[in-house]
């Protein structure tokens, strides 16, 4: 698998692509090579690691400033809805700020990556303003899946892919 940054004209760059980390027996694992200057700039060398509310078996990864905009966003809506208090939870209540070593890793708690079946490998995936942190057989079972026209819908049926 390989890792790829891009720059864009802003401040903070997009994140994408794919890489297979390791988590050592600490359970840390090193922010790709590719990504540090875009993470250094982003947010001074600091990430904000919370659980994907939508798809189990994967964590999201923040840069600050972006997380900064996602948790004000969350918290504004009114928690009288349980769905709204369930994703304030997920996003807010389980958010863990991190900060690069000076070997460019990053220390996950463990109870993240128990909650979502993080082990010695996972896969980091950049998806444009985060990053989401997979188990390697949560991966596994998302490139697996195909999509059908059905699911596609008439919105995504003109794209050029």
């Amino acid at each position: 698998m390989t890792s790829q940054a891009k720059r864009t004209t802003g401040a903070i760059g997009v994140f994408q692509g794919e890489t297979a980390i390791t988590v050592d027996d600490k359970g840390r694992m090193a922010v790709p090579t590719a990504y540090r200057d875009l993470v250094a700039r982003a947010s001074g060398n600091r990430l904000v690691l919370t659980y994907n509310p939508f798809e189990a078996g994967c964590l999201w990864l923040y840069s600050e400033q972006e997380w900064e905009r996602v948790r004000d966003d969350v918290m504004a809506k009114p928690n009288t809805q349980r769905v709204v208090r369930t994703l304030q939870q997920k996003l807010v209540g389980s958010a863990a700020h991190l900060e690069l070593d000076g070997n460019g890793r990053i220390s996950l708690p463990s109870s993240h990556r128990s909650a979502v079946g993080i082990e010695k490998k996972a896969v980091l995936m950049g998806m444009g303003e985060k990053f989401e942190l997979w188990s390697e057989q949560a991966h596994r079972a998302l490139i697996q899946q195909t999509l059908s026209d059905e699911d596609l819908g008439d919105g995504l049926l003109d794209l050029k892919l």
